[in-house]
């Protein structure tokens, strides 16, 4: 229903001493008096009605002396909370405020139901009255007085309860009643109606701080006061009358509802509801959808960060009273499941002795922090549940290696790298002796397999070849805020002897994420003023290289890398994602006291601590990997569920060229025979056959420190490796590990240069078939002698195909040629001995499928061959074979005119004949050639097509 504007009022009054009828008429008594009324009573009542006007003028010009002019209460500046939301920009996390919750809406804002519900309760003549009410204030002060303490009707205005909460204040006197009157009459002759019904619902409170009917709501319905349903609406505007003793936290909850019931019979007693719809709001439980007391705020520890920061910027007056909405990069959902990880791991944590854990989220490549997890429960005071242990210094155990290990890569050395993880004494005093967390030495191992599997040892020397002051320098450019006592750390730095906060170790792996870039870790998206103008707002930035992009991919590809780690953690941990690549270190102090979980796809980043706030220590075997990696895990197969699927850039293949940085052992390369494994000697390299020549690494083994400069790893061999100060501490163990492995290599002996002298090879004869032979049957014997000086093996081969091996004497078998064709064939046989040495023999045979035919066909030239007319004569070359024995071969050539010419073949050697032929012309040719026998007969061959060119 509507409320009406603000009308004229008309004001007629009857005078008090005309009457509606006449008395009885008594002259003498009449003018007797008359004369009284004239003579004493009238300039009496004259001078007492002037003297109460001009009283009445001088109390309104003395009590508005002090007062605030009327016409500018409207525009004065009204003290507005300040308000920080999620990056939608409508999930309130917190409200900041003074004294006061304050948010100044229109009056179009208020719903009707809220309006008439005020109205209807604290003022049902508003739009009448011009602003006292005579009456309510004499029963209001008759109450006072008397003690009647109902609450259900008090003696102020809307107008007046305004002035009175607003502007003056709530003593109970009658001069602040009288400044309340003047002023109320003053604002009423300025403003409309509507204009203080909106001063009144912006300005009225309602308990817990709340002023105004928005700040109500959201404190206690948590929502919009346009969303208030009427049964909400009831209970606000039944909370003004007497906001502490009607409060839903208080002992008075019963009353509370018995004026929330009032409320809504003067709503039906005004018209503004029907008795049906009362009745429904009454049935409904309202205190059940009141938020309880507990401050309402989502993620107290982000907030209260996001808090010290801009008023860090802006001041606390104007972050308390400035009305600010804040909009920050909290992700609403990311940040409920944080808090749901962290939960559900807290049994776990609390079973080794633990007792909270926090947890920060990040996108790597904005910088923008998506949740964040201070500790287990805010509220939690019996844990420290206010302290934000992400913004703690703690130290970081293993899950600091990744920084040592970049600076080593930037410095030059490789994953390849071969360290020994070997218990190594590093001097100081107390002798500083690190061990591995399994106990255990790894011997020979790369770096790869030292970051991957967490060896303590191995990353001690790590720090040691990158430098203390170089990885700090790296570890402050990536972001870290503590670090700042150097001479503190020592060795120990590398395993977590610095401490870092959470939030800045989640930033720092973040740049591993974004290929090596740094983007400073932000908070909030925009922030505006009370009208809506921006301060400032986010805007994003490329961020700065502090990291080669390399070597970003290198400690990339080792922390994804599940296989390089099995050996320590096994091929099933938390470290890993189903449906995507994922790279995670973990992290344990000593006696552990921290233990972390670090890791990131290319677009996200978190990290989880877990302990215990005062340091303490908790059971054995509280690690990363045992009670921070459940948490990560379940945090982040949950929170990049159903995004896309990203994987992470290889790095560049290692071009280094030295050995221990190629995962190769240092030493001197030599010149060995491939076979016999002795030295070449240099005076007959030359003469060698390159066959038999290959590398060999004599190794030596040393530790790193004897083949590099540690400054300067790619740089030349150390010509006194000695010098360094640890270098002896860090050979001794490795020499006693090379002699107990039986890996002290001996220099093999010098071969005999004459070895390889074809003279040694092995001698080859083909006792049958004989060259030439004619095969008639399925099968053909094969025999051969071989003169070896070592034992030789006997590869026979058919057409070049190998068909069978003879290891030893004698070289004879049998061999099936059913599947050849008719025609001529090659066998050859070759020879091998122990030492490599080769001899063969090669021969050609023909196969006939009819033993009574003659055998005819051309092995020169060959089928469809073109010749060049230049290169003169050309060699004609026929195999002839007859049982009856051959008389002639002669050689027909037929040009493309068909025009003949005839030669007569010369017998060459055994069944090979051949004549030279002088082309005449370019063109194409046809060969025929014909055997005749002893007996006079005839055999053609095959005709041949070749052609002559000319150049």
């Amino acid at each position: 229903m509507p409320i009406p504007t603000l009308t004229p009022r008309s004001h007629t009054a009857t005078a008090p001493w005309r009457s509606a009828r006449s008395l009885p008429s008594r002259t003498g008594s009449v003018s007797r008096k008359r004369r009284i009324i004239v003579r004493y009573v009238l300039p009496i009542g004259g001078a007492l009605i002037l003297l109460g006007i001009l009283s009445t003028v001088a109390l309104f010009a003395y009590y508005s002396r002090d007062l605030p002019d009327p016409n500018g209460i409207i525009d004065r500046t009204v003290a507005q909370s300040t308000k920080i939301y999620a990056r939608d920009g409508s999930t309130l996390l917190y409200e900041i405020h003074g004294e006061e919750r304050r948010t100044v809406v229109d009056l179009e804002v208020i719903p009707d139901h809220l309006k008439w519900a005020t109205i209807d309760t604290e003022d049902k003549d508003f739009y009448k009255h011009g602003g006292i009410d005579l009456r309510g204030m004499l029963r209001g002060a008759f109450r006072t007085v008397f003690s009647l303490g109902s609450k259900e009707q008090g003696g102020s205005t809307i107008t007046q309860q305004f002035i009175k909460n607003s502007i003056l204040t709530n003593e109970k006197t009658i001069t602040r009643k009288i400044k309340e009157a003047v002023l109320a009459y003053q604002i009423e002759r300025r403003f409309t109606k509507d204009q203080i019904l909106k001063l009144y619902f912006n300005e009225i409170p309602y308990g817990r701080n709340a002023y105004g009917a928005e700040a109500a709501s959201r404190v206690f319905f948590g929502k919009p006061v346009q969303d208030i349903s009427l049964d909400e609406a009831a209970l606000l505007a039944a909370l003004p009358q007497a906001p502490t003793y009607y409060s839903p936290d208080g002992n008075h909850r019963d009353a509370l509802v018995g004026r929330q019931h009032y409320v809504l019979d003067r709503m039906v007693d005004q018209g503004h509801l029907t008795q049906a719809e009362a009745e429904a709001a009454k049935q409904i439980d309202t205190l059940n959808k009141v938020i309880p007391k507990r401050e309402a705020i989502v993620a107290p520890h982000f907030v209260i960060y996001v808090r010290e920061q801009i008023t860090e910027k802006y001041g606390e007056k104007l972050v308390e009273q400035g009305g600010l909405k804040v909009t920050t990069t909290l992700e609403p959902n990311l940040q409920s499941l944080a808090e749901s990880a962290v939960s559900n791991g807290m049994a776990k944590i609390e079973k080794y002795g633990g007792s909270n854990a926090a947890l920060v989220a990040l996108n790597p490549n904005t910088g923008q922090i998506l949740a964040l997890v201070g500790s287990r429960d805010y509220f939690d005071t019996e844990h420290d549940g206010n302290v934000n242990v992400a913004l703690r210094p703690r130290q970081p155990g293993s899950s600091f290696k990744p920084i040592v290990y970049a600076q080593a890569f930037k410095a030059g050395y490789t994953p390849e790298t071969i360290l020994y993880d070997l218990r190594t004494n590093f001097g100081g005093s107390p002798a500083y002796v690190p061990s591995n967390y399994d106990g255990q030495e790894h011997g020979q191992v790369t770096m790869r397999q030292a970051l991957a599997g967490s060896l303590n040892i191995s990353a001690v020397k790590t720090l040691y070849l990158a430098g203390i002051d170089k990885v700090l320098e790296l570890a402050h450019a990536m972001g870290y805020t503590t670090l700042n006592e150097p001479d503190r750390y020592g060795l120990s730095l590398t395993l977590g002897g610095g401490e870092v906060k959470l939030l800045d170790h989640v930033a720092a792996f973040s740049v591993f994420a974004n290929d090596g870039r740094r983007v400073p870790v932000v908070s909030v998206l925009k922030i505006e003023d009370r009208s809506g103008k921006v301060l400032e707002e986010a805007k994003e930035i490329e961020g700065e290289r502090v990291l080669d992009e390399n070597v970003s991919r290198l400690i990339t590809s080792i922390l994804s890398d599940n296989g390089a780690r099995s050996f320590i953690f096994g091929s099933r941990n938390w470290l890993t994602l189903d449906d995507r690549p994922v790279a995670a270190k973990t992290g344990t102090t000593n006696d552990f006291r921290d233990a972390w979980t670090v890791g990131f796809t290319p677009n996200f980043a978190a990290g989880v601590w877990a302990g215990n706030n005062d340091n303490s220590e908790m059971g054995r075997g509280a690690d990363g990997s045992v009670i921070a990696a459940p948490i990560w895990n379940d945090f982040m197969r949950r929170a990049v569920s159903g995004a896309k699927v990203v994987g992470f850039k290889a790095p560049r293949p290692n071009n280094a060229d030295k050995p221990v940085l190629q995962g190769k052992l240092g030493g001197q390369t030599i010149k060995v025979d491939s076979i016999t494994g002795q030295e070449i000697p240099a005076s007959c390299l030359d003469v060698y056959p390159k066959e038999f020549i290959k590398d060999q690494l004599i190794e030596e083994i040393h530790s790193i420190l004897h083949y590099v400069d540690k400054a300067n790893p790619r740089g030349p061999v150390p010509d006194r490796p000695e010098k360094d100060p640890q270098y002896q501490r860090w050979e001794e163990p490795v020499r006693a590990w090379a002699a107990q492995a039986g890996r002290v290599a001996q220099r093999p002996p010098a071969e005999d240069c004459g070895l390889r002298d074809p003279k040694h090879n092995p001698k080859v004869s083909l006792n049958e078939p004989t060259n030439g032979t004619v095969v008639t049957g399925t099968t053909m014997s094969v025999a051969a002698t071989v003169q070896a000086e070592a034992a030789a093996t006997v590869s026979v081969q058919l057409d070049y195909q190998e068909v069978a091996s003879l290891k030893s004497a004698p070289y004879a078998t049998t061999l099936d040629i059913s599947g050849l064709s008719a025609g001529r064939h090659s066998l050859k046989l070759i020879a091998t001995d122990a030492l490599g040495r080769v001899g063969s023999i090669e021969i050609e045979f023909s196969r006939s499928n009819d033993p009574t035919s003659a055998t005819l066909y051309f092995t020169n030239p060959s089928p469809g061959q073109t010749i060049d007319l230049s290169a003169g004569a050309v060699k004609l070359s026929v195999f002839a074979s007859d049982p009856d024995g051959v008389s002639e071969v002669r050689l027909v050539i037929t040009n493309a005119s068909n025009q003949q010419a005839t030669l007569s073949a010369v017998a060459s050697s055994d069944n090979k004949y051949s004549a030279d032929w002088l082309p005449a012309a370019a063109g194409d040719y046809r060969l025929t050639a014909i055997l005749i026998d002893q007996t006079g007969g005839q055999t053609t061959s095959d005709a041949l097509a070749v052609t002559i060119v000319a150049d």
